[in-house]
């Protein structure tokens, strides 16, 4: 393949949040070791997504609304790329629009957060529990029923705030998100994936980029993890051919074990009360056809059934 030329710089959109910052000033740091004579710089944008604090996600358009404003970025020229949590990129991306990089995930894990008790099993009966997510929560009603589980919006620190404030006994965020921000010192515990099953693509970062910009995708190559790739392949097939979206409680996680690819995944009803789940295994090299099979067999269980009642509710 004939190499093409550099640009003359780079520009990442990025929300302007504590957290999407770090994510791209880590991407703008790698691309300078990787590339020192070409300038890298931010442009910092507010999304939607950070602007409706009111209501959740699933009421108001999905982590889509995170997006949008980048992609006009990269559309208009104002950017070259965009750094997104995976977990927030629609996994039905349409063109003119690529996902041209997913980096080595950092912690998949649910943290479980709280001033005054160690961990979800400390909680007692009417305790009020924080989160942002129906897959979280579908999955805590499941196994505490004694909690009151309510909704938390806002950023990193907004949503620590409101812990603090008193407004939770504990709140459940992403633990990859607390560790990059310097917070670790707030994770009470790690939840165990066996008890919270992450969403398709947490912990990840992915870099999106027009699909036109061929530069751009040799350029990030170096920056790519083929086995972060494969899995999050396999989960957002997952979700794509589920449907997935905030207004699904859905979760799926692969890992590479012995060259092979372990993918779990699972659909819950938003009380918890119905948890379908399927967990295969393949090659590494089958990631979407493994994705598309573990879907296949959660709508043979009746998720199915779980999706088109959870449409109809809009």
């Amino acid at each position: 393949m004939e190499t093409q030329v550099q640009p003359r710089k780079i520009v990442i959109a990025t929300r302007a949040s504590r957290l999407a910052l770090w994510q791209a000033e880590h991407v703008q740091a790698r691309l300078t070791e990787l590339y020192p004579a070409m300038p890298v710089e931010l442009l910092k944008l507010s999304t939607r997504g950070d602007e409706i604090l009111d209501r959740s996600l699933s009421k108001v358009g999905g982590k889509g609304l995170f997006v949008k404003e980048l992609e006009n970025a990269l559309l208009d020229g104002r950017a070259d790329l965009a750094v997104h949590s995976l977990k927030d990129v629609p996994v039905d991306l349409q063109a003119p629009f690529e996902l041209a990089c997913v980096m080595q995930r950092a912690d998949c894990r649910d943290a479980f957060v709280s001033g005054q008790y160690a961990s979800l099993a400390d909680l007692p009966a009417g305790a009020v529990v924080g989160t942002s997510s129906l897959r979280r929560e579908a999955q805590l009603r499941a196994r505490y029923e004694h909690l009151v589980i309510e909704p938390l919006r806002g950023n990193l620190d907004t949503r620590l705030g409101k812990l603090d404030a008193g407004q939770y006994a504990a709140i459940i965020l992403a633990a990859a998100g607390l560790e990059r921000l310097g917070l670790a010192s707030r994770i009470r515990a790690y939840i165990p994936v066996e008890d919270s099953l992450p969403a398709a693509g947490q912990g990840a970062l992915g870099i999106e980029v027009l699909q036109s910009r061929s530069d751009l995708i040799e350029l990030l190559a170096p920056l790519a993890c083929a086995h972060t790739t494969a899995c999050a392949l396999a989960e957002r097939a997952v979700s794509r051919e589920l449907g997935g979206s905030c207004q699904v409680p859905l979760a799926a996680y692969a890992q590479v074990r012995s060259q092979q690819l372990h993918l779990q995944a699972l659909v819950a009803t938003p009380d918890g009360k119905t948890i379908h789940r399927a967990h295969l295994v393949g090659p590494v090299s089958d990631a979407q056809s493994l994705g598309l099979s573990v879907a296949r067999e959660l709508i043979g269980q009746g998720a199915d059934k779980i999706l088109a009642q959870l449409a109809a509710q809009g």
